[in-house]
């Protein structure tokens, strides 16, 4: 009826002709599944689905947490650092360390920058660094200095083998001669009596130099003296009321010590500054506890523990 005057059977051929046509022209177009399929990964969720960022339930998917990325700056593996400026032999390092770690394990820092072995280090923040604490306990902050004293093991054995020398000669004078105590020249000080302000000693017990110098003895002609042990400049200062002399430890060649008789938890002590006895530097009343620790200071024994 819309076409009047064409035959039915004419107007059969072309309405299946263009049905025909239209079902070819269609399936060139994409359909929005194919569009769909083509967008990039994360566009509008997984593949580009309009479901892809839900569950097959309907339910919100979500991605599984990333893992957090260091970015390296002042903590390592969450460690609080200190930076710390090393001094040794005129030498700086500056170094960043954790905070919670031992002075042993700084030691072994030291050991890595300079070569010397933890065993032959003196470590020195406000005195002698204990092993055993933390650098926090210790209160070490930003920027500290840490100074180091200690010798290679060429300078050890130059050094130390003229001085044991020397050691064996004096022991076996001594063993030739009556007790030191008992010689007129040392008997003349001893005589005074022990001193009002000398300081408390400890009978059969070894300990370490302590942070405040020894004080309250006599030297040879009777005056007061005090040891003052700078370890940062690896010297001894001996110090009277007149003056105080600043000596190298290196340059100490021998310490000589006795009991005195009657006082044994005192010694008389000397330091030989020269080739003979008359360079001998005599301090009386030296509390026996500090005995050992001021010889293996001054001889550098510490170096072999």
């Amino acid at each position: 009826r819309a076409f009047p005057g064409v035959p039915r059977g004419r107007l059969y051929t072309i309405i299946m002709a263009a049905a025909a046509s239209a079902a070819a022209d269609g399936a060139e177009e994409p359909g929005m599944e194919a569009e769909a399929q083509e967008l990039p990964l994360g566009c509008g969720g997984e593949g580009g689905s309009p479901a892809a960022g839900r569950s097959p339930e309907g339910e919100e998917r979500r991605d599984p947490p990333q893992a957090s990325v260091s970015n390296g700056g002042d903590a390592e593996g969450g460690k609080e650092l200190v930076e710390l400026k090393v001094i040794w032999n005129k030498n700086k390092y500056d170094v960043k360390f954790c905070l919670d770690s031992t002075g042993a394990e700084l030691k072994q820092k030291i050991h890595s920058l300079t070569g010397l072995p933890p065993a032959m280090q003196k470590v020195m923040f406000k005195g002698l660094l204990p092993e055993e604490k933390t650098l926090r306990e210790i209160k070490v902050t930003n920027g500290a200095k840490i100074m180091v004293v200690g010798s290679t093991i060429n300078d050890v054995l130059a050094v130390n083998t003229p001085k044991e020398a020397a050691q064996q000669e004096v022991k076996a004078e001594e063993n030739k001669k009556e007790p030191l105590c008992r010689q007129k020249q040392h008997r003349k000080v001893l005589d005074k009596g022990k001193p009002d302000d000398v300081m408390p000693s400890v009978k059969g017990v070894q300990e370490r130099l302590p942070t405040v110098p020894l004080s309250g003895m006599y030297n040879k002609s009777g005056g007061k003296v005090r040891l003052t042990f700078k370890l940062e400049q690896d010297q001894l200062w001996i110090g009277t009321k007149e003056r105080t002399e600043k000596l190298p430890m290196g340059s100490i060649k021998n310490v000589v010590s006795e009991p005195i008789e009657g006082h044994e938890d005192y010694h008389m002590m000397a330091f030989q500054l020269g080739p003979t006895e008359a360079s001998y530097y005599w301090v009386y009343w030296v509390p026996t506890q500090y005995v050992d620790a001021i010889k293996d200071t001054v001889l550098g024994k510490w170096q072999y523990f």
